[in-house]
């Protein structure tokens, strides 16, 4: 008896859509991807195909070869949406250029996020994170901990360090979430990018007769930059500064709050770093991974990527590799386990486009998490039973509001 060929899996269409059942987990079309093979054909809905890398070594080489590009202007480049590629090339920042142009401006901003430059604003974020407890726990025995708690302390955060005035927050918090919206159009994104851009080059060029003690102030000092680069590198720090963050601290607390035994770990200053490392990688909120095109032909997991041909590194399948963080006694991969030595983990991707933010985001997440547990120890659902509601329509995976009550 001859058995029929089984039919290749269909090509899966990125960004792909999350699993409701398992919100925590990377989309099920990229693990699928991830079992048959580390790198695979996937489509993109503006049409264009481009190869889906999955697997923790072959991500790895994506992003540290300079054989592939991160120029979003390159021909092949993949767009995750409609018009979504032509608008990262008409206003490119740094994480969009190769060297020496993406040199250039990122060194403008790479000493104010140096690890020891951010240590030193330890005090300030404490400052901050106790003072956004103590409104919130002012106002009642419940609250929305993503608007009382996860939004508002990385965004005072990176306004003051970009010089950005807080009161004007609901602009760029309402424009950015549409620029990482995976259900906006065309349109309103290039709107939203218009608004944000004006809004950060208008106030930069006040900063030239009235500058303060910020990036922008110390951008627009320099000659070898146009208001325009200035603006989207402000634009860069202020939507990544705040909402990767933002999202990390609500999903981390909501894990946390779903395993007390693993959220006591926090208390533990020497085991701190490590519960934090452990978070970023299971979580990877940037589930839709990281763009790439083969400036040359790339043999890549057995696999012969062509020049021209667009890539998507896709981190969170990288950081479920059983090899790499797999050990015996702990919980599999796909579990979150404070225990775990997730050191080697790609979720602010790797090589020299390797988030520039890292240490602000760690300190932050450090100091956050470990104080909001410690100063409410009863902290708990409001409703546990019910599915919280998940941010399934962004380039971010996050929680539009995380009802909570101590």
């Amino acid at each position: 008896m001859t058995s029929t060929p089984t039919a290749p899996a269909p090509a899966p269409l990125l960004p792909a859509p999350h699993d409701r059942r398992c919100p925590f987990s990377p989309p099920p079309a990229y693990t699928a991807a991830a079992r048959t093979r580390t790198v695979t054909r996937a489509e993109m809905r503006d049409g264009s195909s481009c190869w889906l890398v999955t697997g923790y070594h072959e991500v790895r080489t994506v992003l540290s070869d300079r054989r592939f590009s991160a120029d979003a202007g390159r021909p092949g480049f993949p767009g995750f949406l409609p018009g979504r590629r032509e608008l990262a090339a008409s206003n490119p920042t740094f994480v969009r250029l190769d060297d020496p142009e993406h040199s250039r401006l990122r060194r403008m901003v790479t000493e104010d996020f140096l690890v020891r430059r951010v240590d030193g604003m330890r005090p300030g974020i404490q400052q901050i994170v106790d003072q956004a407890l103590d409104r919130m726990t002012a106002t009642g025995p419940s609250a929305d901990l993503v608007a009382a708690f996860a939004l508002p302390v990385p965004s005072l955060v990176i306004c003051l360090m970009l010089g950005v005035p807080y009161e004007d927050r609901q602009l760029f918090q309402d424009l950015s979430r549409v620029l990482v919206s995976t259900t906006a159009d065309e349109a309103q994104v290039v709107v939203a990018q218009q608004e944000l851009m004006d809004y950060l080059g208008g106030l930069a060029a006040r900063k030239r007769s009235r500058p303060g003690e910020d990036i922008l102030s110390r951008l627009v000092a320099r000659d070898d930059l146009s208001l325009r680069e200035i603006a989207a590198t402000g634009l860069l720090l202020l939507v990544a500064g705040h909402e990767t963050t933002a999202n990390m601290i609500a999903l981390s607390a909501l894990l946390l709050l779903r395993d007390p035994a693993q959220a006591s770990r926090l208390a533990d200053p020497a085991a701190l770093p490590g519960a934090v490392e452990e978070l970023l990688r299971h979580l990877t909120i940037v589930h839709t991974g990281l763009p790439r095109v083969a400036l040359e032909d790339v043999e890549l997991g057995g696999t012969l990527i062509r020049a021209g041909e667009g890539v998507v590194a896709m981190l969170s399948t990288a950081n479920q590799d059983e090899a790499t963080f797999g050990a015996p006694g702990a919980r599999p991969v796909g579990e979150l386990d404070l225990a775990r030595d997730a050191r080697r983990h790609l979720a602010f991707g790797f090589g020299v486009h390797q988030c520039l933010g890292q240490p602000l985001a760690r300190l932050e997440l450090q100091i956050a998490l470990a104080t909001l547990f410690r100063r409410l120890p009863r902290l708990r659902l409001t409703a546990p039973d019910r599915e919280p509601a998940f941010r399934f329509d962004s380039l971010i995976h996050g929680l539009k509001e995380l009802p909570v009550t101590w």
